[in-house]
């Protein structure tokens, strides 16, 4: 592929949105207001005309609170673009806009080499052969993909399943509708640390289990699994192993081969790539065999059809190579930032609980639980900080997150827990001014509340009998 070409792409796009951004009109005699701390300035694109020259005046003002912007602690939720992610996709947004499976002229030949090449980045970071990389849309097809799949090729011999009680919901759910077909599943329970029993993982596998799937790092409380061991006990008992990884790749060092995995779920927006877009390892050799969720084209080795997404696959796999080269940074920089949120919280306020094993954890996912305290609360208060709580807050239901009760957490605890997510992009600056506001209101919340003050007046809740009217 040309460089210059690429080059050129590249710098004819920023100059267009440079232009255009110093075209934009600004209203005479009005200063925007002055950004209060905790919120970053960001120099956001400029809001689409309204078709109604009459919500002109609810644009300028809707443009000018839009430039303010909440600090952004929920990496767990989905991540930044890194810029240059960004650079690598633009020339295939832009100039390279070839059907990768166009095999009869240059467009399609330089879109495949892309798409090809990403697929090597992918593979290099998790110690894959590159034909084992299939592209997908994200980590919930790859799921779907490796549980249904694997369930439904093998189903004339083997209809057993084995997952964990803490797993994402794409996993539970792909189970349970593999139950409504006839298959047996097996939801292991974990210990209160949040790591499952190797023992009892052990005893659940019967002759005719097809499939073991445990996630790597949990998405809520960032526990690392022990994934080398469970995948040499799924090797020795000839059991595919299946671990999600959404949360992992790209974060800790995985090799699919020293592990014993044979199945491996990858979302782009989790490591700063592009949404949309994500892969499944698929072992070659011993070769896995699955059955395909779509009919199509039979683009990726027939086992996901459809036109691969050659912008989102170059992002993808731009993504992979810069966290390779940054991983032991990253880890080492997120490491040093969570320790300093959890000892300014937690040396600034009692009773407070940290969710899941403190030694066997990913640092960058920290799930705090505040005593005494609602987690919806406590995230309205902490308006000026993008965080997510562990409890059902954005649901009509006010059951408590499922994984925290899977660890055997108090009803009341897991209402009141927090997820605070540290990434590549955050600042010193950001994590101290979060631990400050929330050691602020997790103060004025506990003051406003009854219980609190019982607590200090030395009565042991767990005795009182409560009744209802």
């Amino acid at each position: 592929m040309p460089v210059a070409g690429v080059f050129r792409g590249s710098m004819f796009l920023r100059t267009a949105w440079r232009r255009a951004a110093a075209a934009w009109p600004t209203t005479p005699g009005r200063r925007p207001a002055e950004p209060t701390r905790g919120l970053r300035l960001r120099g956001a694109d400029p809001a689409p005309q309204p078709a109604d020259p009459s919500d002109s005046s609810d644009t300028v003002n809707g443009r000018q609170e839009s430039m303010l912007r909440p600090l952004y602690m929920d990496v767990q939720a989905t991540t930044p673009l890194d810029p240059r992610v960004l650079d690598a996709m633009l020339p295939y947004l832009v100039n390279y806009y070839g059907n990768p499976h166009s095999r009869t002229h240059a467009y399609g030949w330089e879109s495949e080499a892309a798409t090809e090449r990403a697929r090597k980045q992918v593979a290099s970071l998790i110690g894959a052969d590159p034909r084992e990389i299939i592209f997908t849309s994200g980590a919930t097809e790859s799921n779907n993909i490796a549980i249904k799949g694997v369930a439904r090729f093998y189903k004339s011999r083997k209809k057993h399943l084995i997952t964990t009680q803490t797993e994402h919901k794409c996993v539970l759910d792909s189970c349970r509708s593999l139950e409504a077909e006839g298959f047996q599943v097996t939801y292991l329970p974990v210990k209160k640390s949040g790591i499952i029993d190797l023992k009892a993982l052990e005893a659940a596998i019967q002759p005719d289990t097809s499939l073991v799937s445990v996630m790597t790092v949990n998405n809520e409380i960032g526990v690392k699994q022990p994934i080398g061991e469970i995948g040499r006990i799924c090797s020795s008992r000839k059991v595919y192993f299946h671990t999600d990884a959404a949360q992992a790749v790209g974060k800790i060092p995985l090799d699919v081969n020293n592990m014993k995995i044979d199945l491996m779920s990858i979302s782009g927006h989790k490591i700063y790539g592009p949404k949309g877009v994500g892969a499944i390892y698929i072992r070659r050799r011993p070769r896995v065999r699955v059955e395909a969720l779509q009919s199509g084209g039979g683009q990726e080795r027939g086992m996901r059809s459809g036109t691969v997404p050659t912008p989102l696959v170059v992002g993808l796999g731009t993504a992979c190579e810069v966290a390779q080269q940054e991983m032991e940074y990253d880890h080492k920089r997120i490491s040093k930032l969570a320790e300093r949120l959890t000892q300014k919280i937690m040396k600034s306020l009692p009773d407070v609980v940290m969710n899941g094993d403190p030694e066997h954890h990913y640092p960058g996912c920290i799930n705090l639980s505040f005593a005494y305290v609602e987690g919806e609360s406590l995230l309205m208060a902490l308006k000026d900080v993008a965080l997510s709580s562990g409890s059902a807050c954005t649901s009509a239901s006010l059951e408590p997150s499922y994984v925290l009760r899977a660890i055997g957490t108090d009803e009341d605890l897991a209402h009141s827990s927090i997820r605070f997510g540290i990434g590549r992009f955050t600042t010193e600056e950001e994590v101290d001014y979060t631990a400050e506001k929330c050691i602020q209101h997790v103060k004025r919340l506990r003051e406003m509340s009854p219980l609190w003050e019982m607590v200090q007046d030395g009565i042991d809740l767990k005795s009182i009998k409560w009744t209802q009217h």
